[in-house]
């Protein structure tokens, strides 16, 4: 059969089936995801806590991208860390419905996150093996399929919590069951098998190109900026608290994430092809710009119709950014060494995302919540400022 009748949607077939995991994954995660925040919040976690607790899983999973994905080139193959990575986030989720203090979830939390590290960069290598004229196409579609899972996890916890009164626990559980189903896609997943590399963690990253190192500096001031979604999540349902009982705020809350995830999947495959065609500089700009204009209206902005219009932006930014980001980033280096660089860049953003956290909960805990959003929307200028003066070359 040849390549050509391999491809669906213009994709290979092993960029579907790892949209396919992603997207079970996510529906299991999303289940819990939004909740978390307001879980922790109910177990006595502060703004502070909630940043930490988001921020701190994202540093350890990206330390252990770089090593994996340094692994992954040095062996010649991806498909065992895939596979480990997803199978301990399955397994890890259950126990959330066990916590009675919000650092069981910082443990448990850092734990999962543990197994995206496993999985991600080697993950990105074979996505990133599609023909490089597609390769933002490829991008777009495995995080379009990712955050559809988002969606429908989001719709179910819904559900559950609001409709059949369902409790926090509850819900944990039937989410970190569900997590096992992402497993089976794998089982038809075919490796990328290529000729493994001999050099150290350390030489390989200074193999890397001035250009990615440079690119490397603009993500991490974004990411500065860029918090856990929890703190947009308990904003809303914070501000809306005011107006209605306990768990209607929470609904509404759900309702917004919903809204969000649906506009950042419908819109994270067209981003990816239109970065394929005018250059990923531009749709990257205008992701950074959309996500400094979402933070700012936190500031100023706490009506319903406003927060709906807020969390579309903020959802079209993540759209723009996310899939872009990776796709820019494995450009910027040549193929043997991409597991290692793509596990770099992933190292770099959880460096800067770390005390981004810490220092969005601190300014919400010591400021109010405005402070910590006017922060974000100042570190995406920055950001923007840098990005329109990089050149954007390929290899």
């Amino acid at each position: 059969m040849s390549e050509k009748k391999k491809e669906i949607m213009g994709v290979g077939k092993n960029v579907l089936l790892l949209g396919v995991t992603s997207l079970l994954t996510d529906v299991s995660s999303e289940m819990i995801h939004p909740l978390l925040p307001l879980f922790i919040a109910s177990i006595g976690g502060t703004a502070t806590a909630i940043g930490i607790i988001g921020s701190l899983g994202e540093f350890v999973s990206s330390i252990l991208k770089i090593i994996s994905g340094h692994l992954s080139d040095k062996k010649g193959r991806q498909l065992p860390f895939v596979f480990s990575g997803y199978f301990l986030s399955s397994a890890t989720k259950i126990f959330f419905a066990f916590s009675t203090q919000w650092y069981h979830v910082l443990i448990l939390k850092t734990i999962e996150r543990i197994g995206k590290g496993l999985r991600t960069a080697p993950r990105d290598v074979i996505i990133a093996n599609s023909k490089r004229a597609l390769r933002g196409r490829a991008f777009g579609i495995h995080r379009a399929m990712d955050t559809l899972g988002a969606v429908f996890g989001s719709i179910l916890a819904l559900i559950l919590f609001f409709f059949l009164g369902f409790g926090f626990r509850e819900i944990f559980l039937i989410g970190g069951f569900l997590g096992f189903l992402a497993l089976i896609p794998l089982l038809h997943v075919k490796d990328v098998k290529r000729k493994p590399i001999a050099t150290s963690l350390l030489v390989t990253i200074s193999e890397l190109p001035a250009k990615f190192k440079i690119f490397l500096i603009i993500v991490a001031l974004f990411a500065l900026g860029n918090f856990t979604e929890w703190l947009f999540i308990l904003k809303a349902q914070s501000a809306l608290y005011l107006d209605m009982d306990y768990r209607t705020s929470i609904a509404y809350a759900l309702g917004f994430y919903i809204l969000f995830n649906i506009f950042y999947a419908g819109f994270s495959t067209p981003a990816g092809t239109l970065s394929d065609r005018i250059g990923r500089k531009k749709i990257l700009l205008l992701g950074y710009f959309l996500f400094s204009i979402a933070a700012i209206g936190f500031v100023f902005f706490d009506s319903i119709f406003l927060m709906i219009l807020l969390f579309v932006i903020y959802g079209l930014a993540k759209a723009f950014i996310e899939g872009t980001q990776r796709a820019f980033a494995s450009d910027l280096v040549p193929e043997s060494i991409r597991g290692t660089a793509l596990g770099t860049f992933h190292l770099i953003i959880a460096l800067a995302t770390l005390p981004s956290g810490f220092i969005a909960g601190f300014l919400w805990d010591s400021f109010g919540a405005e402070t910590a959003f006017e922060y974000a929307s100042i570190m995406s200028f920055f950001a923007i400022l840098l990005l329109a003066f990089f050149r954007e070359d390929r290899f």
